[in-house]
């Protein structure tokens, strides 16, 4: 394998142990690469320092410096190369999520050949490849650290194909966050198609994914390709995956392991080359415990995640994302920019948006058309937000989720974050709790602080 200049791709590998390093650098060579090793991460940083690889390929399991460490290091100091992990099939959930933290990809031992091939070919391709599209994050208008930090992972994460799972509530953004992976990626110059898998009935969404052949069911009067055809090459992005109906669950999943589709009524499979991205307003691990969501398919969705925080969270980019919205809608009706008085800014920043941004954006649409002053003053603003007697309703799942959590910081706070007395408390096994608390990313050590 070679670079864009010709020359064979040089690949680092990190291992403690010098009959794997020996047999990786054989096995490298025979590849058409050009091995360097090290023994440790200290001296892999040291390497790094000196001559920088195409990709590296690390063991997990060293000592001082174990492969997760090394990661970080290089992570942080040169994110644009590629790092693979090799674990054994024990220590399988540490590659995970370092997969989800910008991991190119992890191999399990033994290693087999054709696999470490794959997966080499495709670093290389990525690390000698173009950066992001420019301008691919332009849309995800922030001076918010979460979102910033955020959007750093996302750019980490469209280097790989691997697919992405977006959390978040309603009118957060999760079709705009998949549109910068998508620009972010080797695939920015194909196409980027979303469907809503809850707008679409459920008779219609298996032909409307995979196509229909004529005569395949009444009203199919000729051959029609389906939206993962539609995307070939590029990115799919599948919004409130949740919803989608048990039957399509499974023949989604298999699509995702054999990268083929069948379209309805057809015989024969079409290979596909599409990037799956995902997201969703629900909690999908307790969809599964509701036996409501695949949990196999759960984990090939969610290979890495990301969440979107809210826009109460945002308190910094609420006056930003209006001034925005204020700006295009005059763009768009070729009137002067209308402002909102710095009272009526100071309303906007204090209310907690429960229908996040598509909320905001309604509202100053709204206030735009009323107001006949070139100053949209804090009363009309007033008059826009629903008051604290009658709010917005958020998502019933999202009120339980919300519920859920400030219990739990409840209970932590009083127990001073000793899991067996909140279990006590609360009626709940221990175990069960302890899962309950990693699953809204609560830290229990910061309440023994308290």
């Amino acid at each position: 394998m070679t670079t864009q200049s010709g020359t064979a791709a040089k690949i680092l590998v990190v291992d403690d142990d010098p009959s794997m390093l020996q047999l990786l650098s054989m096995r490298l060579g025979a590849l058409g690469y050009h091995a360097q090793c090290c023994t440790s991460g200290r001296e892999a940083l040291a390497s790094l320092r000196r001559n920088l690889p195409d990709v590296v390929v690390t063991d997990l399991r060293m000592e001082p410096m174990d492969g997760m460490m090394l990661f970080t290091q290089i992570q942080q100091q040169w994110p644009n190369i590629p790092v693979v992990m090799l674990t054994a099939h024990g220590s399988i959930r540490e590659a995970v999520k370092a997969t989800q933290q910008g991991l190119f990809s992890f191999l399990t031992k033994p290693v087999d050949n054709q696999e470490l091939q794959r997966v080499l070919a495709q670093a290389v391709e990525i690390g000698c490849g173009p950066g992001p599209a420019k301008g691919w994050s332009d849309h995800m208008l922030t001076r918010n650290d979460q979102m910033l930090k955020l959007l750093e992972q996302a750019r980490l994460l469209a280097r790989s194909n691997i697919s992405v799972l977006i959390h978040g509530e309603s009118g957060t953004g999760k079709e705009l966050l998949a549109q910068a992976l998508h620009q972010a990626s080797q695939r920015h110059d194909k196409p980027f198609v979303a469907v809503n898998c809850s707008a679409i009935p459920e008779n219609l969404l298996e032909s409307e994914l995979f196509g229909h052949v004529k005569g395949a069911f009444t009203g199919a009067v000729q051959n029609r390709d389906g939206l993962f055809l539609a995307a070939n090459g590029g990115t799919l992005f599948l919004d409130e995956i949740g919803d989608m109906p048990a039957p399509l669950q499974v023949k989604l999943l298999r699509v995702l392991q054999e990268q083929t589709i069948r379209p309805v009524g057809g015989s024969e499979d079409r290979p596909i080359d599409v990037r799956v991205l995902s997201a969703t307003h629900r909690d999908l691990v307790q969809a599964i415990s509701d036996q409501e969501f695949r949990e196999d398919l759960y984990y090939r969705l969610n290979v890495a995640n990301l969440t979107l925080p809210p826009l109460r969270e945002r308190k910094d980019d609420i006056v930003l994302l209006a001034k925005n919205f204020l700006e295009r809608i005059g763009k768009r009706n070729q009137e002067p920019v209308k402002q909102i008085s710095p009272q009526g800014q100071q309303l906007l920043a204090q209310y907690p948006w429960p229908g996040n941004v598509r909320q905001l954006h309604n509202v100053i649409e709204q206030v735009v058309a009323l107001s006949s002053t070139p100053v949209i003053p804090d009363t009309m603003i007033m008059d826009a937000l629903p008051g604290e007697s009658t709010p917005v309703p958020m998502p019933l799942n999202d009120a339980k989720k919300q519920f859920e959590r400030d219990y739990l910081v409840q209970l932590l706070h009083a127990t001073k974050g000793n899991i067996s007395e909140a279990a006590r408390l609360s009626g709940r096994n221990r175990s069960d709790l302890y899962k309950v608390v990693k699953r809204h990313d609560l830290d229990i050590g910061q309440f023994k602080s308290d």
